[in-house]
């Protein structure tokens, strides 16, 4: 019979050659990927306990609700992933490369292993999203009003930023 030291290391060696036939060469941190999704799930898990030791109601969302949480979701990570104004919290994990567009950095990941996966995840507004929006969601447990007032804005700064493109697009119809 094996013992716990002789599974462990049959397991490791297990992983890492799935790692290796994943990556197939390239650079890709998986084992940091599950610690970040174990961080995620240990947060999650960390909200949850707190709202029901406290006795937090869960709100009903409505459909108004989740527009306001789309939209704010939206600005709010990409303010966090592509903005100036935030880029000295992506300076650790990314180089900067230049602008994507209105207001945009273009930043590429750096590293590798967890200031990779770390870099990876402040950059792209799909990744944070989910963050975001979690933090959101909390928001609406734990202070809702606060919460709703501030997403509001977000999303108002959302439909501002749309506005803006509208106006260029019409300048640049009719050839201003």
């Amino acid at each position: 019979m094996d013992s716990p030291g002789d599974a462990q290391d049959r397991l490791r060696r297990a992983a890492e050659k799935e790692r290796a036939a994943y990556a197939d060469g390239a650079e890709h941190p998986l084992g940091t990927y599950a610690a970040t999704m174990g961080v995620y799930a240990a947060g999650v898990a960390a909200l949850a306990a707190a709202a029901r030791l406290t006795r937090r109601p869960l709100p009903e969302p409505t459909p108004w609700d989740v527009l306001l949480c789309a939209g704010a979701t939206h600005r709010l990570s990409r303010l966090l992933t592509k903005d100036p104004v935030t880029s000295p919290l992506r300076a650790p994990f990314t180089r900067f490369r230049g602008t994507t567009g209105p207001a945009e950095l273009d930043e590429e990941v750096r590293g590798h292993g967890p200031r990779k996966a770390i870099g990876e995840l402040v950059t792209c507004p799909f990744c944070a999203g989910m963050w975001t929006v979690t933090g959101i969601m909390a928001g609406m447990v734990f202070a809702p009003r606060a919460t709703r007032l501030a997403a509001a804005g977000m999303t108002a700064l959302a439909g501002a930023d749309l506005l803006h493109f509208a106006r260029v697009w019409m300048q640049q119809a009719v050839g201003e």
